[in-house]
């Protein structure tokens, strides 16, 4: 008769109760430095996706997606053409140049009907920019 499976020796079902706790302990510690390392620091922001559409002569059209952590009073907006955390009020109020999303050196205007800015290099270029 053949040895039934539950009284044959298996060796790697004992080694299991025989790992460290050390070891428990490091995997424990590895797993919460992924968890952490994937949150951002409180009042940062970061580019999540960015599209471009370069099928329009002379036009070309970016989308950008980001992830952003607030401060309170704050919200997501744009600093010096980068993602960042600003000031709630520039965002109720639609003053978005008070944001600076320009680059150094370039000019901002608002749009007519506030739905977002320009900003014009000195050699005449202009950037539009929309909220949706």
């Amino acid at each position: 008769m053949a040895p039934s499976p539950r009284t044959g020796s298996r060796q790697d079902a004992a080694a299991l109760p025989g790992v460290s706790s050390t070891f428990w302990a490091l995997v424990i510690l590895a797993g919460l430095l992924v968890a952490y390392c994937s949150q951002l620091a409180a009042g940062t922001c970061e580019i999540v996706t960015l599209d471009r559409d370069s099928s329009q002569p002379r036009r070309t059209i970016a989308r950008q997606t980001a992830r952003c952590a607030c401060r309170k009073g704050q919200i997501a907006g744009t600093t010096r053409a980068r993602p960042a955390c600003v000031d709630a009020r520039i965002i109720k109020t639609k003053q978005w140049c008070d944001m600076r999303p320009c680059l150094e050196g370039e000019g901002c205007d608002l749009l007519i009907n506030r739905s977002g800015w320009t900003c014009t290099q000195p050699g005449g270029r202009i950037k539009t920019t929309t909220v949706s």
